[in-house]
C-alpha cells in the first residue's frame, strides 16, 4: 500500500466517523461525509467538484451544501478569478459543536416551552372553572407541578445554549485539558 493510500484510508476513516456521528444530530450521513470532505480539503471546493469527488448529483450536493451552510459548518468563500461559489469547511471544531447544538437546541427549547405554557393555561381553566371530578382536579393540579418542572428544566437549557453562543461554556469547560 502506497503512503497516499494509507493516507486516504486514515482519512476516509475519519469521514466515515464524522458522517455516522451526525446522524445523532439528525443529519443525514451523505452530509457528514461532505463535511468530512471538505474538512480535508485545503482548498475551496465547488458544487461541480464535491460532485465528482462525491459522486453525488448537483441536485442533492446543493441541497447538502445548504444545509452545512445554514448549520454553519461550511462557509461560502470567494476566490479570485472564478465565477462559481466555492465553499470550505469550518475546521474549528468547537466552534461547529456550538452552531450545531445550538442551532437544533434553540427551536426545540421554544417549541416546548410554548407547549407546555399553553398545557398549564388549559389545566389552570380545568381547575378554575371546578366542572371536573375530583380525579381529574388532582391530576390537573399534579400535571401543573410537573410541567413547572420542565419549564425549569427547559429554562436551564436555554441558559446552557446561552452559555454556548456566548463561549461562557469555555470557561467552565475549556478547550484545552488544563494540566
Amino acid at each position: 500500500m502506497s503512503e497516499q493510500e494509507k493516507l486516504d484510508q486514515a482519512r476516509e476513516r475519519v469521514i466515515e466517523t464524522v458522517s455516522q456521528n451526525m446522524n445523532l444530530y439528525g443529519i443525514a450521513p451523505s452530509i457528514g461525509r461532505l463535511y468530512g470532505m471538505l474538512y480535508f480539503k485545503n482548498t475551496p471546493m465547488t458544487l461541480d467538484e464535491m460532485k465528482e469527488e462525491l459522486g453525488m448529483s448537483k441536485t442533492s450536493m446543493s441541497t447538502s451544501v445548504r444545509s452545512l451552510l445554514e448549520l454553519k459548518m461550511v462557509e461560502k468563500v470567494w476566490k479570485k478569478g472564478s465565477r462559481k461559489d466555492q465553499y470550505r469547511a469550518e475546521e474549528d471544531w468547537h466552534q461547529t459543536f456550538v452552531d450545531l447544538f445550538t442551532t437544533k437546541w434553540r427551536p426545540s427549547i421554544s417549541m416546548n416551552i410554548g407547549a407546555i405554557e399553553k398545557s398549564i393555561k388549559e389545566m389552570e381553566q380545568i381547575i378554575t372553572e371546578k366542572t371536573a371530578d375530583a380525579e381529574v382536579l388532582n391530576a390537573a393540579k399534579a400535571d401543573i407541578n410537573k410541567l413547572y418542572e420542565a419549564l425549569a428544566y427547559y429554562d436551564w437549557l436555554g441558559r446552557l445554549v446561552d452559555s454556548f453562543e456566548s463561549g461562557e461554556i469555555f470557561n467552565l469547560v475549556p478547550k484545552e485539558k488544563n494540566e
